[in-house]
């Protein structure tokens, strides 16, 4: 397709012309636009409509946001069908909450909002040593979001009010020790047990199954040998990290670089007095600290020569105070920034003026300014340097490396050869396999080597940006699609699972007709020891043991009951008596009625949710995909 395109561009561009400058006339740029980047209508909320890309968008956002959070992430997690859908419903759920706290007038004011962003650490940290914010910092950070500081600001203010909607109903949520003590006696309740296993392996050298056995498992169960879709690649790397280490480093230039630099390398030597303020301190205390290092500021500067007495007295630093405050020397990045800006301003024997930082309120004195030799500096100027022109040699070579992969299209020796790479191989999947780390874990470059026309073409991909500093391009040399794989490849993967099938059914069924004899003969019960079990202390039971226990109609005790263990087999209990709860100690106690408090306080919020979503019609009209459990156990 590209090379059609390359080689009847002029045809191409009257055929575009013809077919999009009609569909403008009859629609408009903003219709046509609308009709084709929307897409179908996914959920409504209030009348309004959240469209396929809106969704798309949204996900793609979250999914991006995870997987800088937790670059191991598996990334099958983030693609299945159900993550996407419960997306989704998140994005109803804030509609929701926004049309109710919009109909409600539940807006943040000026002052409320000026508080909320006080408290985020990250705007925090923008801020200097006078407490103002550092706007540029400020606005590039968000622009790495793609956000201006008012559509932050608007969406801090827009969430403020999604949080008023529930806050009332989560706020006056009560549980009275009476009530929660019903729930809670039957919810940690001990019951004495007596236990029959009935284990699949006592059962395996019953089972023979016959060739035809296997072969109608292998045909109801294609799913479980599958051989993933894979292709065998090629690929080259750009990389930014690469560069640096081939970078010469011109004697005279790292000179030159030192003696301008100098200044900015140098080490310095100071003490301080700290008046410690915890983190999230209310305004009373911080005033009164704030007021504590101002009447100790006033003493040093009166006395300079006192600083070591006033450190080794009241600074709150326990590890510079009793050495008088010193804090030997230090480089520039070793101090918080508001310290660190506040000491390399101070001339030698200097005392500053009161510095807050996150830790309280420092006094700084400078005691000594120390400069390292060139050769000292060499190895660090060297790393600074090669990483200077690597990174202007990537800004110079990013463009060209995009149009050679493109231009090569067919292979990368000519893109290896002109800017001196290594052509790597490998087998790769649509999602990186657990541990994957590097270039091959990217899921946009996986993205590209999987398109349609990657698969039918295997041509070059485009170069893609594949982590800060680093592009790949990729082409599949070998493509092998999903396939079942044939009978005679797995047969004993096959007899393994037809056997453990019918072992654990042969298990279930035996332990079904124990069952019935035993409550129809209890004497001839084959049972173990006496134990106790509860939902705290399991006594090393399956959960379906513990559950069938607890679950045991405590009006009809003893009683027999069976527990279904799936491919573990099946059990059968005996449930004697409830075991009466020791004496709860007082903060276990208080720590559970918290605990039932907020479940039950979720409930109210979940249930007037509900309500909300009915008063302002809210409706997902895709269907919600099926549980990963239910496919497998229709399958």
């Amino acid at each position: 397709m590209f090379e059609f395109v390359r080689k009847h561009t002029k045809i191409m561009q009257v055929v575009l012309f013809l077919l999009i400058v009609p569909s403008f006339v009859l629609f408009g740029l903003e219709g046509y636009s609308n009709f084709q980047e929307r897409g179908a209508t996914v959920a409504k909320v209030d009348g309004r409509e959240i469209s396929q890309s809106d969704w798309d968008n949204e996900h793609r956002t979250r999914s991006d946001r995870l997987r800088q959070q937790m670059p191991n992430l598996d990334a099958k997690l983030l693609d299945s069908p159900q993550t996407r859908y419960s997306t989704l419903e998140e994005m109803v759920r804030d509609r929701v909450l926004i049309a109710a706290a919009h109909k409600g007038r539940l807006m943040a004011s000026d002052q409320r909002l000026a508080r909320e962003l006080q408290g985020n650490e990250v705007i925090a940290s923008l801020r200097g040593p006078d407490g103002k914010l550092d706007m540029q910092a400020y606005k590039e950070l968000l622009g790495r979001q793609g956000m201006s500081p008012q559509m932050f600001e608007e969406s801090v203010r827009q969430e403020i009010g999604q949080r008023q909607v529930l806050a009332g109903v989560v706020a006056s949520g009560l549980a009275s020790p009476a009530q929660a003590g019903v729930s809670l006696d039957a919810f940690f309740q001990q019951r004495e047990i007596q236990v029959a296993r009935f284990d699949p392996a006592d059962y395996v050298a019953k089972v023979n199954p016959a060739q035809a056995d296997l072969e109608a498992y292998y045909k109801e169960h294609p799913q479980q040998f599958q051989a993933p879709e894979q292709a065998g690649i090629e690929y080259v790397v750009l990389d930014q990290q690469a560069l640096m280490k081939e970078m010469p480093v011109n004697e005279q230039d790292l000179r030159t670089y030192y003696e301008q630099n100098a200044p900015r390398l140098e080490e310095r030597r100071a003490s301080h007095i700290l008046i410690a303020v915890p983190k999230g301190a209310p305004a009373e205390q911080k005033d009164k600290a704030r007021a504590q290092a101002q009447q100790l500021l006033e003493q040093v500067k009166k006395d300079p020569d006192s600083f070591a007495e006033v450190a080794k007295k009241h600074s709150q630093d326990p590890g510079s105070a009793p050495n008088g405050g010193d804090l030997d020397f230090f480089a520039r990045g070793a101090m918080t920034k508001p310290f660190e800006d506040a000491a390399f301003a101070l001339k030698k024997g200097q005392v500053s003026d009161l510095v807050e930082s996150e830790f309280g309120f420092h006094i700084i004195k400078l005691t000594d300014v120390k400069g390292r030799t060139f050769e000292q500096m060499r190895p660090e100027l060297e790393a600074e340097m090669r990483k200077q022109q690597a990174q202007r040699k990537f800004a110079e070579s990013a463009d060209s490396f995009s149009n050679a992969v493109y231009e090569a299209a067919d292979g990368f020796k000519s893109v290896a050869d002109r800017f001196k790479l290594d052509v790597k191989t490998a087998t790769v999947q649509r999602t990186p396999a657990p541990g994957t780390t590097g270039v091959l874990a990217s899921p946009r470059l996986l993205e590209a080597v999987f398109a349609p026309e990657s698969i039918e073409k295997k041509r070059n991909t485009e170069a893609v940006e594949v982590a800060p500093g680093v592009l790949a391009s990729a082409r599949i040399v070998q493509y092998s699609p999903a396939r079942t794989r044939p009978l005679a490849e797995v047969q004993d993967e096959v007899r393994k699972r037809v056997i453990a099938t019918r072992s654990a059914e042969m298990a279930k069924k035996e332990g079904q007709e124990k069952l019935a004899a035993w409550k129809a003969d209890p004497a001839t019960a084959k049972l173990s020891e006496k134990l106790v079990v509860s939902r705290e202390d399991p006594a090393r039971q399956p959960q379906q043991v513990v559950e069938a226990a607890l679950q045991a109609d405590p009006g009809a005790l003893p009683s027999l009951v069976g527990a279904d263990l799936g491919a573990q087999g099946y059990a059968l209990v005996r449930v004697n008596r409830i075991v009466p709860r020791g004496e709860v100690p007082a903060a276990a106690a208080q720590q559970r009625q918290a605990l039932y408090t907020r479940m039950w306080t979720s409930a109210e919020a979940l249930a007037y949710y509900e309500l909300l979503k009915d008063r302002y019609k809210a409706q997902i009209l895709v269907p919600r995909p099926a549980a990963e459990g239910a496919e497998t156990a229709a399958r």
